[in-house]
């Protein structure tokens, strides 16, 4: 899956404590991101269930989401 662009798939846990969690994309398969992976500025946060968008690159430990973002801008959705 590596070097195949932009993808998108659904956070299936992100823990705040630790700043990392896993990320499902579309096609199955479960992906590390950590908080360095995560675009924007100030506090880096994902939480289950938002969808995103990443690029897939070979971390040390396996494939990892990086360049990830939220699809369709769900910022405020993500504060409730």
């Amino acid at each position: 899956m590596e070097g195949s662009g932009m993808l998108t798939g659904v956070v299936k846990s992100y823990n705040e404590k630790n700043g990392y969690g896993f990320i499902t994309s579309d096609d199955g398969e479960n992906l590390f991101v950590h908080y360095t992976g995560i675009e924007g500025a100030g506090f880096k946060t994902l939480t289950a269930g938002q969808k995103v968008r990443f690029v897939v690159v070979e971390g040390a430990k396996g494939p990892q989401a990086v360049k990830v973002a939220l699809v369709d801008d769900q910022k405020d959705s993500a504060k409730d």
